[in-house]
């Protein structure tokens, strides 16, 4: 399995985890067995590379021990529990090892990684990391309830070829809205735009975040789906008409930032143009769970929408992917595939 070996400060390497040996044990009452095939590696995580978390969030990790509550999928070995048997397909959130003990019935994640069957004629295992995973929950919900997505809104995704990213901008273009997408490279741009099939994308290191979108959409928008934070928000507040909404999902753009992280300078425009923010979990809205599921899926097997994956290939390389990722050079959805060559 991997470990946290120290705490980072300021940027994750692959100096701060260590891979470790450990037996692997019997399942007992009320167990299963799962060999972990596809692992998860989230932004998020980064909050979780300290002592203590943010107050309200997921625990830190602990160091030099089995890194819980990262969302993994694999197949049942041996079981102990009723309701699932040798040759399952799972999910759980006992991720970055290649065998893990979990008990059924036991909430993980709030929920969200609590163990249970996927069903594999519906998508690939590796799917429900993403869009038939807590990813495709987070933007559903962001959009639904946390933005309560209205009929002609214009909506700003950051961070739009990322993970939860890339699936907001296309839902809420599925659902008849004009999107625009911001991401970091122009390779990425053409991709929001080329496959992706947004209105409009630009790359936000090309000059600042408010005159970019400020061409993107002259006369304002509605929604801002926020990944990042900083000048993106405050851009944001700038842009948004009278009863406009952010939904604050992530933000990315301080999770390695030295220093105090900066707010926006201009939070006063919430109360001249009547704004709502609203902070928002996936995990706070899995009675969307079963629709969002639904829609996805059929979204999936139809084409209309469109899903990367950046695979690892072997679990030593987790560290390497997160530190891709934070970095911004993956496209989609990051995982790691446990077993290399597999």
């Amino acid at each position: 399995m991997v470990q946290l070996g120290r705490y980072p400060v300021g940027r994750v390497t692959e100096r701060d985890f260590r891979v470790a040996e450990v037996p692997v044990p019997d399942p007992g009452p009320g167990e299963v067995l799962v060999r972990n095939t596809y692992t998860s590696v989230d932004p998020g995580m980064r909050l979780r590379l300290r002592e203590s978390g943010p107050a309200g969030y997921f625990a830190g990790f602990a160091l030099n021990a089995p890194l819980d509550g990262i969302m993994t999928v694999g197949e049942v070995v041996a079981s102990e529990a009723d309701g699932f048997r040798p040759g399952d397909t799972v999910r759980h959130a006992s991720g970055w090892r290649e065998y893990a003990v979990v008990t059924a019935g036991v909430p993980a994640l709030a929920g969200l990684g609590t163990l249970a069957r996927i069903d594999t004629s519906v998508a690939a295992p590796s799917r429900y990391l993403g869009p038939l995973g807590g990813m495709g929950l987070t933007a559903y919900a962001g959009l639904l309830d946390a933005a309560e997505l209205r009929e002609g809104d214009v909506v700003w995704v950051s961070a739009a070829a990322g993970a939860v990213g890339s699936l907001a901008a296309q839902i809420a273009r599925i659902l008849g809205h004009r999107v625009i997408g911001s991401t970091g490279s122009d390779a990425k741009v053409r991709h929001l735009l080329d496959d992706l099939s947004l209105a409009a994308a630009f790359n936000h290191r090309r000059a600042p975040v408010a005159s970019l979108l400020r061409e993107a959409a002259p006369d304002g928008i509605d929604v801002y789906f926020d990944n990042v934070g900083g000048d993106h928000l405050e851009a944001a507040l700038g842009a948004l008409r009278r009863g406009g909404r952010i939904a604050l999902c992530g933000a990315v753009s301080q999770y390695e930032a030295p220093g105090r992280p900066l707010g926006p300078a201009n939070l006063f425009q919430a109360t001249a143009n009547d704004l709502t923010l609203r902070g928002f979990r996936g995990s706070s809205h899995l009675h969307r769970l079963p629709a969002m599921t639904h829609d996805l899926a059929g979204w999936l097997a139809d084409g209309r929408l469109h899903y990367r994956e950046a695979v690892f290939h072997g679990l030593h390389q987790a560290p390497t992917a997160l530190v891709h990722m934070l970095a911004g050079t993956t496209t989609g959805k990051t995982i790691v595939r446990v077993a290399a060559g597999s």
